[in-house]
């Protein structure tokens, strides 16, 4: 569906250069399609397609080596791996520039008859008219095609950015699952980037905004088992970032943290493959999709909106003060959240991989346990519950990861005391791998997310003489349902802060 730097929809040629039907069993898409119904003259309008980096020649060349046989190849013109990473940094436009994935002809699904950039398909009513009937069917077939290869599903996880359009077309691939797989949960995470945050001073700009984001979380939300907003508004001067480079105008660094801390909530789902019975000093504590929202979400608060922290790279576990150094270094990717909440009845999940143990191993499964376990007796405040997965093996830092880390950060991912000479930033090059902790918590910090768009939808949808009511019925939204929408947000609240009393439209 889209992540930070991974929604790019308007006319040809917007996948950078890779076609539409993917990179798999040489399908043509270049066959122009019929239209039997039109007797007309045709005039098509192609774009020139994107050239293609040194990255993605690099690949090729990799791929297809008989094609250099007997090649004199000029030593001049081979591809340094510092060249490419500079070409990377400076010249990454699509999320095909740096993606090394082949993908089958049934991944890929383009909206077709949108004259637009992304930066204009930026609201939900904009994504609603955008995807008709017959591109739901065809999203959902292809989605059919894939769960039929399937022995066992798990569960889905959905990634989508819901700053702008691609909610909307969410929304509606989401109602279609909840109809076909009812008994399958669905994890989904609502990402975004930093500039989703930009051009809100004006006040039109703001009611469209909070509309938006009301709409798009109460949709979203009632077609999901668990939710996981995540995307800061500055991710480089977070807490998190600590130990990054980051620049936020770059979609190509956000997006590989908020990618890096994905792939490692999901680490318990792919220990399942293995079985429960697999835990050893390598891998501990796996879990299914099923598993891990009910014990977000499956409690007595029945709160079905998770915060995500993350420590990348996580420390190692030689540091004398044990209770401050792990979850000291976990930090929010979730926004508009309370910091520095004591919350007795939260539920988490905590995901730790790679960690450096004494002497410079990678630490076993049982000294994490003991680690994490005393860091727990020492913090100020417990969760009710926590489940704890862990695993040996870092998180690698292949080509074409970008130059994130910071002059701290050793080449296993090791946070050094002294920062290296000469080094504003590291990449691939530098750093081969780094240990990564993750966590998912339901916990009342969660709050002022969910009443920003209460409030929202009250003050500008909802109320009598409200600013955004005609945006709305543009969107295709009547009162009865603007209502429902209201009350199932309150009912959120409430669950977490049942106390509250909450105004009622009239307010």
């Amino acid at each position: 569906m889209g992540t930070p730097g991974q929604s790019t929809l308007s006319s040809q040629g917007t996948l950078g250069s890779m076609s539409s039907r993917g990179t798999l069993y040489n399908v043509d898409s270049q066959a122009a399609s019929e239209v039997n119904t039109w007797r007309g003259t045709v005039s098509t309008h192609a774009s020139e397609p994107h050239q293609k980096n040194l990255f993605l020649q690099s690949l090729e060349e990799e791929q297809n080596p008989t094609e250099r046989k007997g090649k004199k190849i000029d030593s001049q013109r081979e591809y340094q791996e510092k060249d490419i990473v500079e070409c990377l940094e400076n010249g990454v436009k699509f999320w095909t520039d740096y993606s090394k994935v082949h993908y089958h002809p049934q991944s890929l699904y383009e909206l077709s008859g949108l004259w637009m950039d992304v930066e204009d398909f930026d609201n939900y009513g904009i994504g609603r008219e955008a995807l008709s009937s017959g591109h739901q069917e065809d999203i959902s077939e292809r989605l059919r095609f894939f769960v039929e290869e399937c022995d066992h599903i798990q569960g889905f996880q959905f990634i989508v950015d819901d700053s702008g359009g691609f909610s909307a077309v969410a929304a509606e691939f989401l109602e279609n699952i909840a109809d076909e797989y009812t008994n399958t949960p669905v994890l989904l995470y609502t990402t975004r980037g930093p500039a989703s945050y930009m051009n809100l001073g004006q006040k039109k700009h703001k009611v469209v905004r909070g509309l938006h984001d009301a709409v798009s979380f109460s949709r979203l939300s009632s077609l999901c088992k668990l939710i996981v907003p995540l995307g800061l508004p500055s991710l480089s001067r977070s807490k998190a970032s600590a130990y990054l480079s980051i620049k936020d105008e770059k979609p190509y660094h956000c997006s590989a943290v908020y990618a890096a801390a994905l792939h490692s909530t999901s680490l318990p789902f792919r220990m399942q493959s293995v079985g429960r019975a697999a835990d050893s000093q390598d891998v501990s504590g796996a879990v299914s999709v099923s598993d891990l929202v009910e014990i977000l979400s499956g409690n007595a608060r029945k709160n079905m909106v998770a915060i995500l922290d993350m420590a990348m790279p996580a420390p190692s576990l030689s540091g004398r003060d044990v209770g401050q150094s792990m979850l000291g270094h976990l930090h929010p990717v979730t926004y508009e959240i309370a910091e520095d909440v004591e919350d007795s009845q939260a539920m988490e999940t905590l995901n730790i991989h790679g960690v450096i143990g004494q002497g410079g191993h990678y630490a076993s499964v049982s000294e994490v346990k003991d680690y994490i376990h005393a860091a727990y007796e020492h913090a100020n405040a417990m969760p009710k519950f926590c489940h704890l997965s862990v695993a040996r093996t870092p998180l690698p830092i292949p080509l074409p990861f970008p130059r994130i880390f910071s002059s701290l950060v050793g080449g296993q991912g090791k946070l050094l005391g002294e920062p290296i000479a000469g080094s504003l930033s590291r990449g691939s090059v530098d750093v081969h791998s780094i240990p990564i902790g993750t966590r998912l918590r339901s916990s009342i910090a969660i709050l002022p997310h969910l009443e920003n768009r209460l409030t929202h939808l009250q003050r500008f949808g909802i109320q009598r003489g409200a600013a955004g009511s005609e945006l709305l019925r543009g969107w295709g939204f009547g009162r009865d349902e603007l209502e429902e929408m209201g009350e199932c947000l309150t009912r959120m609240v409430m669950e977490l802060k049942p106390q509250a009393i909450m105004s009622d439209d009239s307010d």
